[in-house]
């Protein structure tokens, strides 16, 4: 099979397995469904992705492929890393606040074996904290932050830009956020961790 034609078929696999997540919750998104759903080949499904954990990894891993593009790229780039984080911040809220996102949290959350957890953790923050990390530290190499260390102004930041909106998604006691909403959180999670970490001078 060409690569542009199992790129499109893994597509529409992970679209429909996400339609199932999203209706029927983890317990309806068996692999026999996905497969049906999909117009695909049970077979297909376990040859590609070993079993409905490789599945799960496998559509966290394509909902940050995005976000992940643009961190390398941030990082690649010879531009300010608190302009890097200016347009990234945006683009990390509303993917984790997205209703994929939110359906792969509430799958994770309802998993009392844990596995689903740690794949969506490695599929998602363990790649991502690594390279907002990275930035941090350039801001600070670059003198455009100060005091404490890359992991803690990661930290601040996120805490600031996240803070319990994943959450308040996931048990339905909040609508997804508007774009000038996500925009607005994302402009005051940068202005605050500027004040808490900026160079005496630069106040």
């Amino acid at each position: 099979m060409r690569d542009e034609t199992r790129a499109k078929r893994e597509a529409e696999i992970i679209d429909a397995a996400y339609m199932l997540l999203e209706q029927k919750g983890a317990a309806g998104m068996s692999m026999l469904a996905v497969a049906k759903a999909a117009k695909a080949s049970n077979e297909t499904l376990y040859n590609w992705y070993g079993d409905k954990l490789g599945l799960f990894r496998a559509m966290a891993e394509r909902n940050g492929e995005a976000l992940v593009a643009r961190l390398e790229a941030a990082l690649a780039e010879d531009a300010s890393p608190l302009e890097a984080l200016d347009g990234l911040g945006p683009v990390l809220l509303e993917l984790l606040t997205s209703s994929r996102a939110v359906a792969l949290a509430r799958a994770a959350a309802a998993d009392p074996t844990g596995s689903l957890g740690s794949a969506l953790a490695d599929a998602g923050r363990h790649q991502v904290k690594p390279m907002i990390a990275a930035l941090c530290q350039k801001a600070l190499d670059e003198r455009a932050l100060k005091g404490g260390d890359a992991d803690a102004i990661y930290d601040t930041y996120i805490s600031l830009l996240l803070g319990d909106s994943q959450i308040r998604r996931a048990i339905h006691a909040a609508p997804q956020p508007t774009k000038a909403e996500i925009r607005s959180r994302a402009d005051r999670a940068l202005m605050l961790t500027w004040k808490l970490y900026a160079r005496e001078d630069t106040r």
